[in-house]
C-alpha cells in the first residue's frame, strides 16, 4: 500500500462516501483537496443512479461536481443536510479544526451548521495536539477598512498576513480577503473564537468548533481510523 499523500487523501475520502452516503441523501459536498476525491466518488454513485441533493460549500466545489453530472442545490433549496464530508487542515483530540486554508471557510461553516452529521477526513498529519501550532487561523473579512480590521486582530496575539493570489489580495467566493493569523498556539479556542467574532470587519473565522460528528483519518500504512 502506497503512503503517498495523494493516495492517502483518496483513501480516506471514498471510505466517507461508501460508508456514509446512502442514496436519497441530501450531501454536502467540501472543498480543498481531500475532499475532490469524495466528489469524485459521489460523481459515481449519482452514474451508478444514486438520487442525491448536493450542497457545495464553494464554486470550486460545485463546478468540480457539476463536470461529473451531480446537480447542485443552493443550501436554502434544501430542508437540512444529512450528511457533509469535508476535509480539515488541523484536527486536535477534542475534534475541534481549524479550516480555511482552501479559502472556503464561511460557505463551509454555514453548510456544516445545516447539517445533521459532518465527516471529517484528513490524513494523520493534519492531527496536531493543540491547534494553531502549525497552520495560521484563516478570518475572512470585508474589504473595507480591513487595515484596521487585521490591526484589530492583532491585538489577539497574532500576526495577521494578508494572503495573496498572484500579487493581489485573494478574494473569497463572497467577495471578501482572508487575513491568516499566526498565534504560537491557541490554547482556549472558544474563547478565541468569541475575541474574533466581535472585531469589527470579520464575517467568519477559520475555527470549527462542536461542529464534526465523525472524524476518519487515513494513516501511512493504508489504515483508516475514527474518532467519534
Amino acid at each position: 500500500m502506497t503512503s503517498d499523500a495523494p493516495n492517502l487523501k483518496k483513501i480516506v475520502a471514498e471510505k466517507a462516501v461508501d460508508d456514509y452516503v446512502k442514496d436519497g441523501m441530501t450531501v454536502g459536498l467540501g472543498t480543498g483537496s481531500t475532499a475532490e476525491y469524495a466528489i469524485k466518488r459521489v460523481g459515481e454513485l449519482v452514474g451508478n443512479g444514486y438520487e442525491l441533493k448536493c450542497v457545495a460549500t464553494s464554486k470550486r466545489t460545485e463546478d468540480l461536481a457539476q463536470s461529473l453530472g451531480v446537480r447542485i442545490y443552493d443550501v436554502d433549496e434544501v430542508e437540512h443536510i444529512d450528511v457533509t464530508i469535508d476535509g480539515a487542515d488541523e484536527v486536535d483530540p477534542q475534534k475541534q479544526l481549524i479550516k480555511g486554508l482552501g479559502g472556503a471557510l464561511l460557505r463551509e461553516k454555514i453548510v456544516a451548521a445545516a447539517s445533521l452529521s459532518e465527516v471529517i477526513i484528513v490524513d494523520s498529519s493534519k492531527i496536531v495536539d493543540k491547534l494553531g501550532v502549525k497552520t495560521p487561523l484563516p478570518v475572512e473579512v470585508i474589504r473595507y477598512g480591513h487595515g484596521k480590521t487585521a490591526y484589530a486582530l492583532e491585538r489577539q496575539g497574532c500576526k495577521a498576513t494578508l494572503r495573496l493570489s498572484g500579487g493581489q489580495p485573494f478574494v473569497t467566493d463572497a467577495g471578501n480577503y482572508i487575513y491568516d493569523c499566526k498565534f504560537e498556539s491557541i490554547e482556549n479556542p472558544f474563547f478565541l473564537e468569541s475575541r474574533i467574532d466581535v472585531v469589527p470587519g470579520v464575517v467568519e473565522n477559520g475555527l470549527f468548533l462542536n461542529t464534526t460528528d465523525v472524524v476518519l483519518i487515513s494513516h501511512p500504512d493504508g489504515r483508516v481510523t475514527k474518532k467519534d
